[in-house]
């Protein structure tokens, strides 16, 4: 009953206050805050595309395209009480944020979460029409090379050895082995799996890509690659570089990332936050911390909409080295507090559904 009028409430003040939450970025992070706060805040996201996307199951619709369509949701599907400006933020001030179609947008809490920087479609059609090609890509060539050991690479290796047997997979990665945000074991368990399936996996080595020549690829240990196609899979840089002119800056630490307090407030904020990958704080980088982000930000947004005294505002606490991989439909591998396991538990925990249906249910829609 409490939860009820406090909800009650929060939705009242909303109304006669009007007070507005800004939110940059709709990935994991920003979708969810945006979803919490939509009916009891004035809430506007701000994203450089009309959808958000599961991006952990972006790999599985290169190989199913079919998938997409469950894991790419237009944003008004899940914020109806919301507006939505499909443009990119340009500057922040203290007061308003500039938008690259020429608006600016006051606000009383902002919440940055542009996480990685990455050129993708504005519309869910074209983006829909973009894994199409990647899997008819894909069908068409004999050899495949995939440039990048971290988890998009292996997973993205997998899926293809998976539904895709008689191809022949080249993976090369520059470092000593694969994945290495995760323990030994786990790296190790992956490379066998991928050897298992045939997968050719070239470490210590890297690709240059100004050096290519009709399908030729150049090593850096002077080695030449012959392949129908290729797909990068190397990290992305983070997607701050357009606060270093802005109010921001001087929260921005040497490698580009917001500094966050235990509450997830920018350092030297006490209205700006920050969730997702753009954060410095100490943890693997993964959605399901960004979902815990965006939880731990809605709730202290909550209550200081409410006016409570911030002794009250919830505290994060990064995650431990938790990470499950998966390896193609069925198998994976999952690093766990105590324990490192392949094989077909992991893969029963993630690797099946890839958690579309549970992320859909905690977004409002259907599964």
């Amino acid at each position: 009953m409490c939860l009820l009028n406090s909800t009650k409430g929060l939705q009242m003040m909303a109304a006669e206050d009007k007070k507005r939450v800004v939110i940059v970025g709709g990935g994991i992070g920003g979708a969810f805050v945006a979803y919490s706060l939509q009916f009891v805040a004035d809430v506007v996201l701000i994203d450089q595309k009309e959808y958000f996307e599961i991006s952990w199951a972006g790999l599985r619709s290169m190989v199913e395209p079919s998938f997409a369509e469950r894991s790419v949701i237009n944003h008004t599907d899940y914020l109806p009480n919301a507006r939505i400006i499909a443009s990119s933020a340009t500057s922040i001030t203290d007061k308003e944020v500039f938008v690259s179609d020429g608006s600016s947008v006051p606000y009383d809490y902002l919440i940055v979460a542009t996480g990685h920087k990455e050129n993708i479609p504005k519309s869910r059609t074209e983006r829909l029409g973009q894994y199409q090609a990647e899997c008819e890509k894909i069908k068409s060539a004999d050899t495949i090379l995939i440039i990048g050991g971290g988890p998009t690479g292996v997973e993205l290796a997998a899926e293809i050895a998976v539904d895709f047997p008689e191809k022949n997979l080249k993976l090369i990665h520059r470092g000593p082995r694969l994945m290495e945000f995760v323990g030994v074991k786990a790296s190790q368990k992956a490379l066998d799996w991928l050897t298992s399936k045939k997968v050719e996996v070239i470490l210590q080595q890297s690709i240059s890509m100004q050096a290519l020549s009709e399908g030729v690829y150049q090593t850096s240990g002077g080695e030449t690659i012959a392949a129908d196609c290729h797909f990068m899979c190397t990290g992305k840089p983070i997607g701050s570089q357009w606060l270093k002119e802005t109010v921001l800056a001087k929260s921005l630490d040497i490698h580009g990332r917001l500094m966050v307090d235990k509450h997830l407030r920018v350092r030297g904020f006490k209205n700006v936050f920050a969730v997702g990958d753009i954060t410095d704080l100490q943890e693997i980088k993964q959605g399901y911390l960004a979902e815990r982000h965006a939880h731990v930000t809605s709730k202290n947004l909550k209550l200081m909409l409410a006016g409570a005294n911030e002794s009250r505002l919830a505290t994060y606490k990064p995650g431990s080295q938790l990470a499950i991989v998966s390896l193609g439909r069925k198998e994976g591998v999952a690093q766990l507090p105590f324990i490192t396991i392949s094989g077909c538990i992991p893969g029963l925990i993630k690797s099946g559904d890839l958690f579309v249906g549970k992320t859909r249910k905690e977004l409002g829609l259907a599964p």
